[in-house]
């Protein structure tokens, strides 16, 4: 099966066997930072941030086979380190075909390291490196896409965590809203933007909502959440965390609206299968 990232004007393809019959998303146990990994059907995987640091060649090595040595697609929602803390070392271990970003620049000795290795692996044809953009769909095949909603513009300029790329993963059925460290000012320009006059969750309908910022009270708002009625919310924080994440008032948002509370910090790695049908959690 094939592989495409599409826009106006391009297209990327890459081939792998495929090991299941399922959709597979796990969220990585990686402390204080987010790892989203993704294994569609047929068998190509997005690796969805990196975490803080190398505990995510650890989580890796849980979830996939000790001979698998490619990830299809890396993608940085933003350049803070307890996102791209870990894609170095990624790099180094994993043969990498695609790498998307939001286009906004780190000032971190972290980022401007990753963007090296990038340039570097560019200038030798082993890895093409894309800027994502709304509208831009990742077919990771089998029926299973990854539509990116944000950013919808250059977000050069803009806070690391306003221009976060936000996307949803969709396979039949089953549906995930992955928001990086997205602010509530963008969760509201997604509702303007996916609602119609008779339907407001169009296009940000999920089953599982991946709560921004580590339950930062500074994302979650109660009308994103509601407009999204997802039946599971992950949180990915650290144990003990000094930033005291999750905020209670985020606690209280998504219990009120009905949400099942998933969180790495006190669950560890969180796991979920899909059939396009039927979403099991373990």
């Amino acid at each position: 099966m094939a592989l495409f990232v599409t826009t106006a004007c391009s297209a990327y393809i890459a081939v792998k066997e495929g090991r299941g019959e399922k959709l597979t998303v796990a969220f990585l146990d990686v402390g204080q930072g987010d790892a989203i990994f993704i294994e569609s059907p047929n068998g190509n995987q997005m690796l969805l941030d990196a975490g803080p640091g190398k505990s995510v060649l650890r989580e890796l090595s849980k979830i996939m086979p000790f001979y698998d040595r490619s990830i299809d697609v890396l993608l940085a929602t933003h350049p803070d380190a307890d996102h791209i803390g870990g894609m170095p070392d990624v790099l180094e271990k994993y043969k990498v075909s695609l790498f998307l970003e939001p286009g906004v620049e780190g000032d971190t000795s972290l980022y401007k390291e990753l963007e090296l290795q990038i340039e570097k692996r560019e200038s030798q044809g082993k890895i093409e490196k894309l800027e994502a953009r709304r509208g831009m769909v990742v077919d990771l095949g089998s029926g299973a896409i990854l539509e990116i909603l944000f950013p919808a513009i250059d977000p050069e300029g803009m806070e690391t965590n306003t221009a976060s790329i936000v996307a949803r993963l969709v396979y039949g059925a089953s549906e995930f809203l992955l928001t990086g460290d997205s602010p509530s000012n963008i969760e509201d320009y997604l509702v303007s933007q996916n609602c119609t006059e008779t339907n407001c969750a169009f296009g940000l309908d999920a089953d599982v909502l991946k709560a921004g910022h580590h339950g930062s009270k500074t994302s979650t708002s109660r009308e994103f959440v509601s407009t999204v009625s997802p039946e599971y919310a992950i949180i990915s924080a650290g144990k003990d965390n000094r930033y005291g994440h999750p905020h209670p008032e985020v606690l209280e948002t998504l219990t009120t609206t009905g949400a099942k509370i998933l969180r790495t910090d006190t669950s560890g790695r969180i796991i979920f299968e899909s059939d396009g049908v039927n979403l099991e959690v373990r």
